[in-house]
């Protein structure tokens, strides 16, 4: 097994809700082999309530996050990323910043539960998108990483995005 930690970037557009949920699930799940960022193409400028709630009604800190633009990440001096996956649509169709250390990208798209209406169909709609990360997340970390090249490792997480949960 690698000791490698590996850096991950969440992107969507407005980086306050999808994004925000797999950056945390990187990082809790991952358990100090993955170390993940979120970013947008146009941030939201906060986190979106609905995340923050259901991260601390389900155990994850909180502290520090925020609604970053993916400029940041694009600078000299960022983290050399190893995968970058995109959980919206939107930011999918977007030409992106060109990302140090050339990382494996996949779509992994998320329905946005910030635009349901009502409380209740909103709680849903964030333990779905949740489930779905953490389930794309657990399939990812369970592959050979290590062992995959590229291609083979690029196919793999393109297959994990068209996961239905």
């Amino acid at each position: 097994m690698s000791e490698k930690t590996y850096n991950v970037l969440v992107l969507c557009t407005g980086n306050s809700a999808r994004s925000i949920l797999g950056e945390v699930l990187f990082n809790a799940l991952g358990k100090g082999r993955f170390k993940a960022y979120s970013a947008g193409s146009k941030p939201a400028g906060r986190v979106n309530p609905g995340a923050l709630e259901w991260l601390q009604a389900n155990g994850y800190g909180t502290e520090g996050l925020r609604s970053k633009s993916w400029d940041e990440f694009a600078a000299p001096g960022a983290p050399e990323f190893d995968f970058v996956f995109t959980v919206c649509d939107n930011a999918a169709g977007e030409v992106c910043p060109v990302w140090y250390g050339a990382p494996v990208t996949a779509h992994w798209g998320i329905p946005d539960p910030a635009h349901v209406e009502g409380d209740e169909a909103r709680r849903a709609a964030f333990r779905k998108a949740a489930g779905q990360l953490t389930r794309r997340i657990q399939l990812f970390m369970a592959l050979p990483i290590e062992k995959l090249d590229a291609m083979s490792l690029k196919e793999k997480l393109d297959e994990i995005g068209r996961t239905r949960d």
